[in-house]
């Protein structure tokens, strides 16, 4: 940029800025990344500019300065199955408003232009005013990641209903088979930004109305007190493990959800120890104190253990604090003098620790 703030890179070119960024200005919401829109302009002219390329299916370029995207206006055509099949067109002669009609929902297909005009072809100003949640057009239904899409946004936007007719292109949908090309990575990526969300609980009602869940999440069980325990632990901060951990907590085998979906080896260990901490955190015996210290290994991930309790407590009524005394207690002990009084033997060494442990718990009670 020069010193009058001009843009070199983009000067001349007819340049919007798209989606999110105009939605969220509208909501008064932080902004966050911003994605731009050019029309008329080829991909050669942008690398004379000094845009470089990113873009795989369809050109996408980085600025050479902010690296915020700049996309060429495009339209799309359904030519196969699920979320791949789809065959672009970019080309000076698509304008923006045949790209605006190419997006998911109406409220993310605006745009402004350097003036700040809003191009709104689709009333998505409106839908915000009502509250709606609304396709753009019927090609809604051949993409099976806007179903994801639509789902994350009503968690999202927990005060948006969804419109009837959005929601009978998201069945037709599932009911062609759209949904079964999904791979587990893109599901994943939209179920994690959707769990952190302030009301997680419902991208899963909505899936699980359309008759989705169960083709995206095989081995979920998914209730009405699942979602309020996830409004709990929205409520609360919690992060997108422990939240992970609450979603799967009534299904008979998480770590099989988790494998559905490629979900990180720290949200899956998640899922598999909070029925443990479940089933022993009200306990009032000291030895069930340190069976379960020791099967979540505590001593050596202390803040895990927490975060797993917090889970708990969005299930459950739990003493947190009890249990960081309790932790607090057994971390203390001087495991080394033990072993040395031990003499160095192993058996003498795990027998006096735990019994120093325990007596440690005990002094609690």
């Amino acid at each position: 940029m020069t010193d009058s703030g001009t843009d070199r890179a983009t000067e001349g070119l007819d340049v919007y800025i798209v989606g999110g960024a105009v939605r969220d200005a509208m909501l008064d919401l932080p902004a966050g990344d911003r994605d731009w829109v050019v029309v008329g302009a080829t991909p050669g002219q942008m690398a004379e500019r000094g845009f470089v390329p990113v873009g795989g299916d369809f050109p996408v370029f980085l600025h050479p300065v902010t690296k915020e995207e700049y996309a060429l206006a495009r339209t799309e055509r359904k030519s196969g199955r699920g979320y791949k099949g789809f065959t672009f067109h970019t080309g000076v002669d698509v304008s923006l408003e045949d790209d605006l009609r190419r997006r998911d929902l109406t409220i993310n297909a605006m745009a402004r232009d350097r003036a700040g005009r809003l191009v709104d072809p689709l009333d998505g100003r409106g839908d915000i005013q009502r509250k709606v949640l609304r396709h753009v057009g019927p090609a809604f239904a051949e993409d099976p990641v806007r179903l994801l899409r639509l789902a994350r946004f009503a968690a999202r936007f927990p005060e948006f209903s969804v419109a009837d007719e959005t929601m009978d292109l998201a069945r037709r949908l599932v009911a062609d088979g759209e949904v079964d090309a999904l791979v587990p990575e893109r599901i994943w990526q939209e179920i994690a930004k959707g769990l952190m969300t302030a009301g997680p609980g419902r991208m899963f009602q909505v899936l699980q109305s359309v008759g989705a869940l169960q083709c995206v999440a095989p081995g979920l069980l998914f209730s009405r007190d699942v979602g309020l325990q996830l409004a709990v632990a929205a409520r609360h901060g919690l992060g997108l493990a422990a939240r992970f951990g609450v979603l799967c907590h009534v299904s008979p085998k998480p770590d099989d959800v988790g494998e559905a979906w490629r979900a990180p080896g720290e949200c899956r260990r998640y899922a598999v120890l909070l029925p443990r901490v479940l089933a022993g955190v009200n306990g009032q015996d000291p030895v069930g104190w340190l069976a379960l210290i020791e099967a979540c290994d505590a001593f050596r991930k202390p803040q895990r253990f927490f975060e797993l309790v917090d889970a708990a407590g969005c299930v459950c009524v739990v003493d947190g604090q009890a249990w960081r005394r309790r932790v607090e207690a057994v971390r203390a002990i001087d495991a080394g003098a033990i072993a040395r009084a031990a003499q160095g033997r192993p058996e003498r060494i795990r027998q006096a620790l735990g019994e120093a442990r325990l007596a440690a718990l005990e002094n609690l009670r």
